[in-house]
């Protein structure tokens, strides 16, 4: 562990790169230090997983987006790019970590990788309505199995 994962509406594949975008949360990931200046995050653990969902339903169905009429030349929004600015899309990043760290440090955590996935979806933002949410979850595990041949990769003293 960590683990990002990320849930988002699929239409998004056709507005942004959201490969190169968890390439940019996990890089980001390795940056993070705690108060002793020390990686919070080991690089052979870190993960940041993106799922698009075929299917969703999010909001209103489109009412106040048809009302607004903000984004209707967006021509990715709509069903099937029909330029109806209804097609509200949605990001939900979750990042999972086992406990030890201090709230603080999971703070600044949370603040960067939000930062990065901002300014990653800055140009969908503007041409379309999307919701962004952005969680760190500790775990309180029952039972925690691991088992990796990267770590060792890494871990060259």
């Amino acid at each position: 562990m960590p683990h990002l994962v990320i849930l988002y509406t699929g239409q998004l594949d056709r507005e942004t790169d959201m490969g190169l975008l968890c390439r940019r949360l996990a890089d980001a990931m390795l940056t993070v230090k705690d108060e002793a200046n020390k990686p919070v995050f080991p690089t052979g653990g870190t993960r940041v997983l993106a799922y698009p969902a075929a299917h969703y339903a999010v909001a209103d169905g489109g009412a106040a987006g048809r009302k607004a009429a903000q984004f209707n030349d967006n021509p990715h929004s709509g069903p099937n790019g029909s330029g109806d600015s209804s097609d509200y899309a949605f990001v939900y990043l979750n990042l999972r970590v086992g406990r030890g760290r201090t709230e603080a440090t999971l703070q600044r955590a949370g603040q960067t990788l939000t930062e990065v996935a901002h300014a990653h979806l800055a140009e969908v933002f503007g041409k379309r309505h999307i919701g962004i949410t952005f969680q760190v979850d500790v775990g309180t595990e029952v039972f925690d199995s691991k088992h990796s041949n990267l770590h060792p990769l890494f871990n060259k003293s």
